[in-house]
């Protein structure tokens, strides 16, 4: 009998329905760019980032707090709030010892849903923090579901990549019997030498790159150039 703890890939925030979580980890994944920016934000020093679904709710909370707000819709950003989800707008020189409200279209929507649906625990990766990823999910030894968060709903490719490339790092340690992950890591497999170019043929990277955020792209899918474990606990999202 297999007593290695399970692991699971979700494609898209709208499957995630379909699965028990409630004694698993969910990794939220949204390497364009939220949990790429999230780990950038904690790794230059932020005290906290606290993750909401609406505008509204960003805005009340953020003049609450006295906190910086931020988000973005379909890449831009939006009226309203101070700044965008770019990594690069929050160096160590601005953003140390602050709270950042964020609200974005993909990677914030799927923690909401991961909450209400009580998942045991929640991470954020992408591949600036991808070693720090890895070595937690290694050292709890606890199912995992690997949560894409896709582009409304749609699948896509980097996040299911860097799922891929989360399988391939701790894959032998977990009981896999999921077609989702086969997919992802062989991917993954096929492609990690010349992941960047395979990346920059994807749909979101034309999309983004209409608002010339290339430089932001490249960092995102560089690993571990931030290499914090982003971990939700009360509401927020702090250093682990």
């Amino acid at each position: 009998m297999d007593t290695k703890p399970t692991l699971h890939t979700i494609l898209s925030p709208g499957l995630l329905h379909l699965y028990d979580i409630s004694n698993s980890i969910v990794v939220i994944i949204d390497v364009f760019r939220a949990t790429s920016t999230i780990a950038a934000v904690l790794y230059n020093g932020a005290e906290k980032v606290v993750p909401v679904a609406s505008v509204e709710e960003c805005i009340d909370i953020g003049n609450k707090l006295n906190a910086i707000t931020a988000g973005e819709r379909d890449g831009k950003v939006i009226e309203g709030l101070q700044h965008g989800n770019s990594p690069s707008d929050y160096p160590r020189s601005f953003i140390e010892g602050k709270t950042l409200v964020l609200t974005t279209t993909n990677g914030t929507r799927l923690l909401h849903l991961a909450t209400l649906q009580k998942a045991a625990g929640i991470i954020t990766g992408s591949f600036p923090n991808f070693s720090a990823v890895c070595d937690y999910l290694l050292h709890q030894d606890k199912n995992v579901v690997l949560g894409c968060s896709a582009w409304k709903d749609r699948f896509n490719l980097e996040d299911t990549l860097f799922a891929g490339a989360v399988i391939k790092r701790i894959g032998k340690n977990f009981s896999i019997q999921c077609d989702s992950s086969l997919m992802a890591s062989e991917m993954y497999a096929l492609h990690q030498h010349d992941l960047p170019a395979f990346i920059r043929k994807t749909a979101h990277w034309e999309r983004l790159s209409a608002f010339n955020l290339q430089a932001d792209m490249e960092w995102c899918i560089s690993e571990n150039v931030a290499n914090v474990l982003p971990l939700y606990t009360n509401g927020v999202i702090v250093k682990g």
